[in-house]
Formats: C-alpha cells, sequence, structure tokens
C-alpha cells in the first residue's frame, strides 16, 4: 500500500506540473503553484473523492489564509487518516509554511496512495463544486471554477479557435492551409518535448535537493553537530556563492584540524618520554 512508500519510490518523481494538473483536473480548481495547496482543504477534498462521505466536508475551511485555520484542516484530514487506519504522519508544522518542496512531497505521496485505491481513474459520479459549496466554508477559495464556467469556457475557446482556423484557411487557400498545419504540428512537438523536458530536470532537481536535505539532517545530529568532517560537510552546504572557494576552504579546514591532532599527539608523546625521563 502507498502508505508506506519509500523516498526512492517512483511517486516522489512526479513533477509538479502533472500533480497540479491532477489536483486541477479533479477538483475543478485553477492553482498554478505547489503552495496553493498548503492549507490543507486540497487534500481533504482529494480523500473525499476518493472516499465519498468519509470527510466532514463542513469542517473543512478552503478560504484558511492563518497558520491557525490551515492546521484545523490538517486535524481533520488525520481524523481521517486515523478512521481508515492509514499509517501516514503529517509534517503539518512544515506544510503550514507553504514550502514548495515540502507540500510537493506530500501531494505527490497522495497522489499515489489515491491512484492505489482508485486506479488512477477518476470518480465521474463526484461533484468537487457541490461538495465544498455544501460545506459551508467555500466564501473565496482562490483558482475556483465551478463546472459550468470550465463549460463554457471551453466552448468558447475552442469556437474562438475554430474560428481562426476557418479565416485562416480561407484567407490563406489551401496550400497554405496544409503548411500551416505542418508547422503547428512540428511546434506542438516541440512545446510537447520542451514539457517533458522540464518536468524532468524538475524531477532531478527535487531528487537531488531531497539528498542535500537527509546529509544536512545528518550532520545536524546532537553526537554528530561538532564533528569536523560535519563542519566541513556544512562549510560546503552553506556556502552564499558557487564558486569552487568553499570545497577548498573545506578542505584547509580538514587539514588545520588533522595537522592541529597531529601536533598535540606529538606534544604529549614529548610530553610522556619527559616524565619518564
Amino acid at each position: 500500500m502507498a502508505t508506506s512508500i519509500g523516498i526512492m519510490d517512483s511517486a516522489y518523481f512526479v513533477g509538479r506540473n502533472e500533480i497540479l494538473s491532477w489536483i486541477n483536473n479533479r477538483l475543478q480548481l485553477n492553482l498554478s503553484r505547489i503552495e496553493e495547496a498548503a492549507s490543507g482543504a486540497v487534500q481533504c477534498q482529494m480523500m473525499d473523492m476518493t472516499y465519498p462521505g468519509v470527510v466532514p466536508m463542513h469542517k473543512v475551511n478552503f478560504d484558511a489564509k492563518t497558520e491557525y485555520d490551515m492546521i484545523q484542516n490538517y486535524k481533520v484530514l488525520q481524523d481521517v487518516f486515523n478512521k481508515l487506519k492509514i499509517e501516514k504522519h503529517i509534517e503539518v508544522g512544515r506544510l503550514v509554511k507553504g514550502r514548495p518542496l515540502d507540500n510537493l512531497e506530500f501531494l505527490q505521496w497522495l497522489k499515489r496512495y489515491c491512484d492505489s485505491v482508485n486506479g488512477g481513474i477518476m470518480n465521474e459520479n463526484y461533484n468537487p463544486v457541490e461538495r465544498r459549496v455544501k460545506g459551508g466554508k467555500d466564501r473565496n477559495v482562490k483558482g475556483l471554477k465551478s463546472s459550468k464556467s470550465l463549460q463554457t469556457n471551453t466552448m468558447n475557446h475552442s469556437g474562438s479557435g475554430d474560428s481562426l482556423r476557418s479565416k485562416q484557411l480561407r484567407s490563406s487557400g489551401g496550400a497554405d492551409g496544409v503548411n500551416s498545419s505542418a508547422e503547428i504540428q512540428a511546434l506542438s512537438k516541440q512545446v510537447s518535448d520542451l514539457k517533458l523536458s522540464v518536468d524532468h530536470l524538475e524531477k532531478e532537481r527535487d531528487f537531488y535537493f531531497a539528498k542535500l536535505r537527509d546529509i544536512e539532517i545528518l550532520c545536524q545530529a546532537s553526537e554528530l553537530e561538532n564533528d569536523p568532517m560535519s563542519l566541513a560537510i556544512k562549510k560546503i552546504l552553506y556556502a552564499a556563492d558557487a564558486k569552487g572557494s568553499a570545497l577548498d576552504e573545506a578542505q584547509e579546514y580538514l587539514n588545520e584540524v588533522i595537522n592541529g591532532n597531529e601536533d598535540e599527539a606529538e606534544a604529549e608523546a614529548e610530553a610522556e618520554v619527559e616524565t619518564e625521563a
């Protein structure tokens, strides 16, 4: 089950664009940044969609702005996890700060869990807008669009696009229209390729950032905090620029510590010899 997936699981290689599309398509929202889901309301409704009727939506505040209100949403979510016996600890203190990586990791886990329950298939009988309105705290949801407005916008864009293509074909003639169509297809392929490249780069960046974060946590452990190697590593991690001087500084620090220890050992040995004499 997805409740015990590890950090190296494929779930954590899903890009933020895919996560945002997953949220917006299923809940009829228009989020543009991962941080906009930091209040916990989106996560509550995703669980409501996965397990209809289990989440008390009247307690979910989609207009939560303060940390206090956000924490109340996560309490609702944790209660749902407990009711469903989902063994997942929610890092509320980190999520409500709106940190992109922390929220991305939690949403990656949530997507994996929901997909494991419903096979990644959208519940067509679920009306997300109606559920939010019935909850009574849907006063001013950022990025919210009703199903009617979504349908109207889609029809308008579709209609305007068809009208524009028809005008272009009429004005340029059949041959030019074929050339334009080929150019559009080529450009569309380029856009798709660029999106794939961006998603790949985001995954790679998040992967290595997570490794650096693990190293930082290890170096901050009480038993290693003052260890020379930990201090040298932190000099590199906390360097203010991207130059290679951080590595030189860390190596110089280690050499000083090593040489200092050797000098101290020699002094102690000489003192012992003099004492014996």
